[in-house]
């Protein structure tokens, strides 16, 4: 029975009552806190909720999101027995079949990766997957995957039961109450405006669902997310069908089936999704479904009758077409809101809301109660979007192409191609003229590649070497050996002032930026566990005055963990001036007599040392040149103030012709940084991952004054002998062939210790490169692996590699520091 008493005040309180919101309230009343109210505008479910088909498959493509889903299927299993009320939790398997040799291969990886995880997985036959779900034809079946933990939900029970086992723990949940406007104060939440009243509140967590991105409008909070129509049928009584039938995908087909009272569920993600309700959600929308669309569902239907030809017999019993949130990345939203204090989000679940109610409703409360994710969650955080990701338009073209990536082919570098190009650098134009094939990064329309002269500036995507490998190989080799440009204008770069700035970012940083004015620092910004929150360079411009450059997708992440670390009433202020300033990276041997032909700079060792800023005349333009590198070879990152990029790329093109001078893209970066073993954040360096783990040792100052955030941490783990049974490795195939994408599992003497976090092919050393994340029996020192027989496993095939503590390429670090 819901409880109808308005409260004048709540520490917590939560808007929505679908089975996020009701998961949040639950693992807060879980983790001892009693003071929870949440609000629901009409019956709990009433939304999104009550139309999902409720399939919970574990895997993800990130062991932090397959982590968070094992969880949901622990608590479905055990939360009938602790609330009395049936979830309609059924662990009855899954099986994945493949059409294609891509598919399988798809598949094989898939495999590899779940094994790395620890989750069950069985790879098989076309015959063993009939065999487990006989009601289907194998005709044109390569092979699939047999996954004996997955289940299914009922939605609806489920969010009951979830809702009951908060009440029991002192929520309170009132169904039929509206919220008409958020209240804040001094930059926080503050309460709620009701239908039926005002309550105050320190906390707020929005959980609104389709509803959220106008609950974020209502106090200034982007929630970037769009409806689209989603659709499935449920048919009569179909011969075979048993109700411990296994969930069935076909991803080829883009369909998924499940039993249901005798009959099938089918259901899928067509490539071009219907997005809904362009305008806002209407109000009301309760238990409502939006009108039968057959041609839209037409795809779908043909395919399942090629799985299951027998469906032609079989009556519809229902046509549910019911809108659900999507994203503009296909992840979900998690996370405190960075314009309002104490305001949080969990929203835009993509259809992936059942499965994983249970983890992310954890998640969110462990954040809100610990003021930081307890895990890595960057993958959902709501600080990868910018408030341009709001964009209404933009988000309905993008959905578009979202809500098909459930089942579309995850090749290898996959980009989106809907709603592009969104951010472009001054030299866009320029560099497409040169045949360049784009990616896209937090929107900015980035070069992966030059294609050679006469061949389409597009990829062909593949789990083996894509058609861009020999481009990007003349590209990784002139930067090593010549001078190459690197436009990099996506890095993120924030600007803090203020008499306090030094003394803020000291404590803030785990290096020490307390350095002469014209250094570079490279540091990381750690949590109280000791792990990465990011990594970035510190440019000390002026005694008060710091350039932070960070990562594309940082911006927004980066700037407010800053800013929430400020102390209260610092004399520090934080300016995003990404959109100011160009980033020109001049890398490679021949740089410096590149830019020497365009300065009068001393761009000497002793003039322009290793980790040195200055301000310096470059043709007619005055730009920052900062002496680093992300290729590992003698360069400088030219900072570029944007009305002078045009002027200055044309001079180094000119400048550098008889250098042999080139363009490089993001893929040959790639390649060269891991090379030389450069960390990423996000990628090897997360929340959970410490300096002495990830080798990085040498960018933290245990000795600074006034000490760090993560000090205490990173000292207690030095002392102890465990902590790094994990760490950051890398590893070289022996085998040049072969080609790494990251993801993939790492085995050592025949067991799964760890996963490759990144990869490209070194062209330098003649074979794959890649960054792993072991987490081993014992501690992972020099001698371990010297002794240990390292394998990747690709798509099901064992390849030896060499592993290294360093890197082989460069092993003394000499060239970036060259004089001349």
């Amino acid at each position: 029975m819901a409880d109808t008493k308005l409260p004048h005040s709540a520490q917590y309180v939560i808007v929505g009552g679908g089975i996020i919101g009701c998961s949040v309230a639950y693992h807060l009343t879980r983790m001892g806190h009693r003071d929870v109210v949440l609000l629901e505008q009409g019956q709990l479910s009433c939304g999104t909720t009550w139309h999902a088909a409720g399939l919970v498959g574990q895997l993800r493509s990130q062991p932090a999101m397959t982590n968070l889903i094992r969880y949901s299927t622990e608590l479905y299993s055990q939360l009938e027995a602790e609330t009395g009320l049936a979830t309609g939790w059924m662990e009855c398997g899954s099986v994945t079949v493949a059409r294609t040799d891509d598919r399988m291969t798809m598949l094989l990886r898939t495999a590899a990766a779940a094994r790395a995880q620890g989750v069950e997985v069985q790879v098989i036959s076309a015959q063993e997957a009939q065999d487990k779900w006989p009601v289907m034809q194998v005709d044109d079946v390569k092979g699939g995957l047999w996954m004996p933990g997955d289940g299914k939900a009922n939605p609806t029970d489920l969010t009951q039961s979830l809702a009951k086992g908060a009440r029991m723990g002192g929520a309170k949940v009132i169904e039929g109450i509206k919220v008409t406007d958020i209240l804040t104060e001094n930059g926080a939440v503050s309460g709620v405006v009701t239908d039926q009243g005002t309550i105050k509140a320190d906390v707020v967590v929005n959980c609104g669902g389709q509803w959220a991105r106008q609950l974020g409008k209502m106090c200034g909070v982007n929630v970037p997310m769009h409806s689209a129509e989603h659709m499935y049928i449920v048919t009569e009584q179909v011969e075979g069908v048993t109700p411990n039938l296994p969930v069935l995908r076909d991803p080829d087909g883009y369909i998924y089936f499940k039993e249901e009272t005798g009959g099938l569920v089918l259901g899928g993600f067509e490539p071009e999704a219907k997005p809904w309700a362009m305008n806002g959600i209407p109000d009301k929308f309760f238990f409502q479904l939006l009108p039968d669309d057959w041609d839209q569902f037409e795809i779908l239907l043909k395919n399942a009758l090629v799985r299951v030809p027998q469906m032609a017999e079989a009556g519809v019993r229902k046509f549910y077409n019911g809108p659900e949130s999507f994203t503009p990345d296909n992840n979900y939203l998690l996370g405190e809101a960075p314009e309002l204090k104490n305001f949080f989000i969990g929203a835009g679940f993509n259809s992936m809301g059942i499965a994983s109610a249970g983890g992310a409703g954890r998640a969110l409360a462990e954040w809100i109660v610990e003021g930081a994710p307890t895990s890595d969650l960057f993958a959902v955080d709501i600080r990868r979007f910018a408030s341009f990701n709001n964009n209404p338009t933009w988000l309905h073209d993008r959905v578009k192409e979202t809500l098909g990536l459930h089942y579309a082919m995850p090749w290898p570098n996959r980009e989106l191609d809907s709603a592009r190009p969104f951010r472009r650098s001054a030299l866009y134009d320029r560099l497409a003229a040169k045949n360049a094939v784009f990616g896209s990064k937090m929107g900015w329309e980035r070069v992966n590649y030059f294609a050679p002269e006469g061949e389409a500036p597009e990829i062909h995507y593949s789990f083996g070497r894509q058609n861009w490998h020999d481009a990007v190989a003349t590209e990784h080799k002139n930067t090593r050996e010549g001078v190459s440009v690197f436009d990099q204008s996506s890095f993120a770069k924030l600007l803090v002032q203020g008499r306090d700035a030094c003394a803020q970012l000291n404590r803030i940083c785990a290096a020490n930026v307390d350095v002469p004015v014209g250094h570079t620092i490279y540091t990381g910004l750690l949590n109280e566990r000791g792990g990465y929150e990011s990594d970035l360079t510190v440019l000390r411009l002026k005694d008060q005055e710091f350039m932070l450059i960070t990562g594309s997708a940082q911006a927004v992440h980066d700037a407010d963990w800053i800013r929430r670390n400020f102390v209260e009433d610092a004399h520090a202020f934080l300016t995003d001036v990404t959109s100011a300033w160009s980033v020109l990276a001049v890398m490679g041997p021949k740089s410096r007599d590149v830019l020497r032909k365009l300065t009068k700079a001393d761009l000497s060792n002793a003039g322009s040392p290793f980790a040195a800023v200055q301000e310096i005349d470059l043709g007619y333009a005055t730009v920052l040149a900062n002496r680093m590198t992300y290729v590992g070879e003698l360069g400088w990152e030219l900072v570029v103030p944007v009305e002078f990029t045009i002027g200055v790329y044309e001079d180094l093109m000119c400048a550098g012709a008889e250098h042999g001078i080139r363009d490089a893209g993001y893929y040959a970066l790639e390649g060269l940084r891991l090379e030389k073993g450069y960390r990423a954040w996000s990628r090897e360096l997360t929340p959970g991952i410490t300096p002495l783990q990830a080798g990085l040792s040498f960018a933290v100052d245990f000795e600074k004054p006034g000490g760090f955030i993560g000090r205490e941490a990173l000292l207690a783990a030095k002392e102890d002998p465990s902590h790094l049974k994990t760490r950051i490795v890398q590893l070289v195939l022996d085998d040049g062939a072969q080609q790494l994408w990251g993801g993939e599992a790492v085995l050592c003497n025949g067991v799964e210790i760890g996963e490759v976090r990144s990869a490209a092919y070194g062209h330098t050393l003649g074979a794959a490169v890649a960054l792993c994340q072991l987490d081993a029996p014992e501690r992972i020192t020099l001698e371990y692996i010297l002794n240990g027989g390292f394998e990747i496993d690709l798509a099901g095939t064992r390849f030896s590699a060499t592993a290294h503590l360093r890197s082989p390429y460069d092993f003394g670090n000499e060239r970036p520091k060259m004089d001349g």
